[in-house]
């Protein structure tokens, strides 16, 4: 019966429950609680430990001998969903500082642990990839996508805090904003038999669009367009490549993270992106601490079976505070080059790709530069023109562009931004050496055309700086369901 007054939906709920994480950061005060969530293990028939995804601590709910029917019982197998009434008290036991005692236990969902893929024992991260659907429920995916969400969070915070701007740039779109041609092509015409002009070509006035349209690559044009009229915005959605790439650091999905500000240099630039990544680590150290010190000692259990040259020089959180407490190391890439050219691993042959001044620079080479010369994040501006978009502005030397990179330990380039170009003559001189079509870009051009201004942004790549962060060798393994060459199942 429903007390007189009270909204249905305040005595209805079905969920009155605590979360298991809420009760462990409490006391155990012989209250009355209710709890939800999967069995991990069960033991001698009286023991249940009970997790709902909210920490990767387990609650032990205690099953009293002979309160529960023994039939009851064989249905509290790995991964059966319970909800469990009962009494909090202090744990006798050692591991943990409470349980609940059980008055009632409901079975919600069966597991049948014949056919359950995911046994309470470790499993490599390659076999978890195959089951993805069901590796959140692991302690190392828990802890990993937990982290994910609070950077998530952080960086909403960090822009809101500075006035900045979100703007939803579109997913679908006739650009290519890096000139890469390397995007994912969406039509709704037929592939057997697509209309064609008279000289073979598809014909897309028939499409959807009634143009070809593709995939982004990068909100970024789009957001210069709202940044020449707010002053400072930010965008932060899913980006695709379609990059037969089948490395540890490339996704075909990804988000991107990608602010544009107008009145900003490179300089601006580069501190605005310093401060951010300084200000998602922090933040993720004060809220997801319990974490971040198990994804740390996984990652110290990884390397023991790796030899000594191969593993990292500092532990995950030790790594993670140093960036927090040093200020990134800022150099041009010609000083950048000079440094690998002096190498021991150049001049020992160890480098698989060859370095001179012009190249694009490769991981292995970022990798380099942060973690055996300077052993903390770097900063490289100045890069040669050819190797960089159409939108960069050229330096007065007339090789350089005013770009940027980020280079962090682990993972190389995480960030990647730039002084956009601002003068009109320039940009359209560029485009023109570049064969972009100008008359395609004429909304872009309107904003060098009515009142332009300089202004900069960069790009950061959240699978990197989740891998960053966590310290998972794989950008698969922080990304909730990956999309790879060849991998589209889940």
């Amino acid at each position: 019966m429903r007390p007189k007054g009270l909204p249905i939906y305040l005595c209805a709920m079905f969920n009155q429950r605590t979360k298991i994480k809420t009760l462990l950061d409490g006391e155990a005060n012989n209250q009355e609680v209710t709890v939800m969530g999967w069995v991990r293990t069960f033991r001698n028939n009286q023991f249940i430990a009970l997790n709902d995804g909210s920490t990767n601590t387990n609650l032990q709910v205690v099953a009293e001998l002979g309160s529960f029917d023994d039939e009851f019982l064989k249905r509290v197998t790995t991964s059966a969903a319970l909800k469990v009434r009962g009494i909090l008290v202090p744990s006798l036991g050692k591991g943990q500082k409470m349980e609940l005692k059980a008055t009632a236990i409901e079975i919600l969902g069966d597991s049948d642990p014949e056919k359950y893929p995911l046994q309470p024992k470790k499993h490599s991260l390659e076999f978890l990839r195959e089951i993805a659907h069901l590796r959140f429920r692991t302690n190392t995916f828990g802890s990993v996508f937990r982290v994910r969400h609070a950077l998530a969070y952080a960086i909403h915070k960090f822009y809101n805090e500075r006035g900045f701007l979100y703007i939803h740039t579109p997913i679908i779109t006739g650009s290519d904003a890096e000139g890469a041609g390397e995007m994912f092509r969406v039509s709704t015409l037929p592939f057997d038999n697509p209309p064609r002009n008279e000289d073979g070509s598809i014909n897309y006035k028939e499409d959807f669009f009634g143009r070809n349209t593709n995939l982004t690559v990068s909100g970024q044009l789009e957001g210069e367009l709202a940044a020449t009229a707010f002053g400072e915005i930010y965008t932060f959605g899913p980006t695709f490549r379609a990059e037969n790439s089948n490395t540890s650091r490339h996704l075909a999905e990804f988000w991107m993270i990608e602010p544009e500000m107008a009145f900003y240099d490179i300089e601006d630039n580069m501190n605005l992106a310093e401060s951010f990544i300084k200000y998602l680590i922090a933040y993720v150290m004060e809220h997801n601490r319990e974490d971040l010190e198990f994804l740390a000692q996984r990652q110290a259990d990884e390397e023991k079976q790796l030899p000594q040259d191969k593993r990292s020089d500092m532990g995950l959180i030790e790594k993670l505070e140093f960036v927090l407490k040093n200020d990134f190391e800022r150099i041009t890439y010609t000083e950048a080059i000079d440094i690998l050219l002096q190498s021991p691993a150049y001049k020992k042959k160890k480098f698989q790709y060859d370095v001179s001044w012009g190249i694009d620079m490769q991981s292995e080479h970022e990798r380099y530069l942060v973690e055996k010369h300077f052993k903390k994040p770097v900063i490289v501006r100045n890069y040669p023109k050819h190797i960089k978009a159409f939108y960069m502005r050229q330096n007065d030397d007339g090789k350089t562009v005013a770009a940027m990179d980020i280079l962090a330990p682990g993972i190389g380039e995480i960030v990647g931004g730039s002084q956009r170009e601002e003068r009109m003559d320039k940009l359209v001189e560029r485009m023109k050496e570049m064969h972009i079509p100008t008359d395609e870009l004429w909304w872009y051009l309107d904003t060098r055309r009515f009142g332009t201004v300089p202004h900069s942004g960069f790009g950061l790549g959240f699978e990197r700086m989740v891998q960053f962060v966590t310290g998972m060798g794989n950008i698969r393994d922080v990304i909730p369901f990956p999309r790879t060459p060849k991998t589209a199942e889940f």
